[in-house]
C-alpha cells in the first residue's frame, strides 16, 4: 500500500474535490450582478471624489510626517555644531519648540494664518471651522489634517532661531520668543501668501496686481517659513552677543568647534530626506496624472539643488580655505535645499541646479560677513543658509520660473513682485524680532550669566546632562 493510500486520501480524489470547489465558487460568482458589486450611476462620482480625497489627505499626511522627522534632524545638526556642554539643552529646545508651536498653533496661530482678513486673518480659538480664502475645500482635505500639515512648518520655523541664538540663551526666554512666533511672526507673514492675504491676491484691482500685474509666490516657504525664522533669527543673536571667547581683543573671529560633525552630518541626511515631504508634499495632491508629474518636477528638483548646493559649497571651500570643509558643504547641501523651495515647481531641473549652486556659493560668503564684518555669532550659520539663501532663492525664481521668469521671456513684473514680497516679509520678520528680543531683554535678560555659560547649560538649566 502505498503512501497515499495510507493517509485515506487518492490523489484523484483531492483533484475531484478542488474541481468541484472551483466550479461552485463561479457559479456563486455568477449570481453576483455587476450592479451588486459596482456603484450605479449616481453614485459613481461621489466614489470617484471619496478616492481622489483619500490619496490627496494620505499624502498630505504623509508628507506632513517627512517634514515632522525634519525636527530630529535639526537637533542633531545643532548639536553637532556646538558644544558638548550645552547637548541637552539644544535637545530640549528641540522638542520644546514642537510641544509649545503645535499647541500655540491650534489654539490661536491657525485662526490667525488662515482666516479671512488682508492684513492678518480673525483669531478662531481652537475652532477649525470658519471662513477662509486660504484653506482647502474640506470635501476634497480634512481641516484637521490640513491644520497638522501646516503645524509642522511653523514648528520648523520657530527651530531655526534656537541655533543661531545656542549656548547663551536663557531656555525661560527661549519659550517666550518661541510663543510669539508660532503664534503671531509666522501666522500673519503666512497669511500674506498662504493663507489669502495681499501679497497672494490676484484679484483685479489688489495692490500686487495693481502694482506688478502679478502675484507673489512661495511654494513651499523659502520665506515664509526659512528666511522669517533666518532673519528673526539673525537679530536675536546680534542683541544675544558673542559667545564668551568668539572674538579676542584685537576683535578677530575665533573658530569655536562643535563636538561631533557626525551627527551634524547625520542631522543634514535627515533633513534632506525630510525636505522630500516639505516641497513635494505642498502640492497637496497626489491624485491625477498632473499632480503626479508636478510632484516627481518638485521631487527631482529639490535633489538637484540640494547637491549642487553641496557640490559648489565644497568647491568654494576648498579654494577659500584650501580644503574641503565638511561643515560647510553640509550647510551647502541645506542652502541649496532651503534656496530652491520657493521656485522648485516652476523651475526646470537646470534652473533648481543653478539657484542650488548660487546658494551654496553664497553661504559661504555669507557666513564670512555675518562672522568677521557684523562681529554676529551664529553657531550653526542658520541666519546665512535660512535668512541669506532663503531671500536669495525667492528672488531667483523671478529669474528661473519657466512661465513668469525673467530669464524665460516673462519680462520684470514677476522678479520685482518676488523681490518685493521677500522684502517685506524679511522686514516684518526682522522688525518683530527686533521688538520682542529687546523687549526681554529688558524686563528679564535674554542671556545666562557668565559663568553657566562657561560651564554649560545643561546642568544649570536642566539639572542633566547629555554625556555621562
Amino acid at each position: 500500500m502505498d503512501k497515499y493510500t495510507k493517509r485515506g486520501i487518492r490523489p484523484w480524489t483531492a483533484v475531484a474535490i478542488l474541481t468541484l470547489l472551483c466550479l461552485a465558487t463561479d457559479t456563486y460568482a455568477q449570481d453576483i450582478t455587476a450592479e451588486s458589486i459596482a456603484p450605479t450611476g449616481a453614485d459613481l462620482p461621489d466614489t470617484v471624489a471619496q478616492l481622489v480625497s483619500g490619496v490627496n489627505t494620505v499624502w498630505m499626511l504623509l508628507a506632513a510626517m517627512l517634514v515632522f522627522f525634519m525636527q530630529p534632524g535639526f537637533a542633531l545638526v545643532e548639536a553637532g555644531f556646538t558644544r558638548t556642554k550645552n547637548t541637552a539643552n539644544i535637545l530640549m529646545k528641540n522638542f520644546v519648540d514642537f510641544i509649545f508651536g503645535s499647541l500655540l498653533y491650534w489654539l490661536v496661530g491657525f485662526g490667525i494664518m488662515f482666516g479671512l482678513g488682508d492684513l492678518f486673518g480673525a483669531p478662531h480659538l481652537m475652532s477649525l471651522a470658519f471662513d477662509s480664502n486660504g484653506l482647502p475645500d474640506p470635501a476634497s482635505l480634512p481641516t484637521e489634517g490640513f491644520l497638522v500639515f501646516q503645524t509642522v512648518f511653523c514648528a520648523t520655523a520657530a527651530t531655526i532661531v534656537s541655533g543661531a541664538m545656542a549656548e547663551r540663551t536663557k531656555f525661560s526666554m527661549y519659550l517666550v520668543y518661541t510663543i510669539f512666533i508660532s503664534v503671531l511672526i509666522y501666522p500673519v507673514s503666512g497669511h500674506w501668501t498662504w493663507g489669502g492675504g495681499w501679497l497672494m491676491n490676484g484679484d483685479e484691482g489688489s495692490f500686487m496686481m495693481n502694482l506688478f500685474g502679478t502675484t507673489f509666490h512661495d511654494f513651499a516657504g523659502s520665506t515664509i517659513v526659512h528666511s522669517v525664522g533666518g532673519w528673526i533669527a539673525l537679530v536675536g543673536a546680534a542683541i544675544l552677543g558673542p559667545r564668551i571667547g568668539k572674538y579676542g581683543r584685537d576683535g578677530k573671529s575665533r573658530a569655536i568647534p562643535g563636538h561631533n560633525l557626525t551627527l551634524a552630518a547625520l542631522g543634514v541626511f535627515i533633513l534632506w530626506f525630510g525636505w522630500f515631504g516639505f516641497n513635494p508634499g505642498s502640492q497637496l495632491a497626489a491624485a491625477t496624472t498632473d499632480d503626479q508629474v508636478a510632484i516627481s518636477l518638485v521631487f527631482l528638483n529639490t535633489n538637484l539643488a540640494a547637491c549642487a548646493g553641496g557640490c559648489f559649497a565644497l568647491l568654494v571651500s576648498w579654494m577659500k580655505y584650501g580644503k574641503p570643509s565638511l561643515s560647510l558643504t553640509l550647510n551647502g547641501i541645506l542652502a541649496g535645499l532651503v534656496g530652491v523651495t520657493a521656485g522648485c515647481d516652476a523651475v526646470s531641473p537646470a534652473g533648481a541646479v543653478a539657484i542650488g549652486s548660487i546658494c551654496g556659493c553664497l553661504m559661504i560668503f555669507a557666513v564670512d560677513f555675518i562672522d568677521k564684518v557684523l562681529k554676529i555669532d551664529d553657531p550653526v550659520g542658520a541666519s546665512s543658509v535660512h535668512g541669506v539663501c532663503g531671500f536669495t532663492g525667492t528672488v531667483l525664481t523671478g529669474l528661473f520660473s519657466t512661465s513668469e521668469g525673467l530669464f524665460y521671456g516673462g519680462g520684470w513684473n514677476f522678479l520685482g513682485a518676488q523681490l518685493f514680497g521677500a522684502l517685506v516679509v524679511g522686514a516684518w520678520a526682522a522688525g518683530m524680532g527686533f521688538v520682542i528680543f529687546k523687549l526681554l531683554d529688558k524686563v528679564h535678560g535674554l542671556r545666562v550669566p557668565g559663568r553657566v555659560e562657561e560651564e554649560g547649560l545643561d546642568i544649570y538649566e536642566h539639572g542633566e546632562s547629555a554625556y555621562n
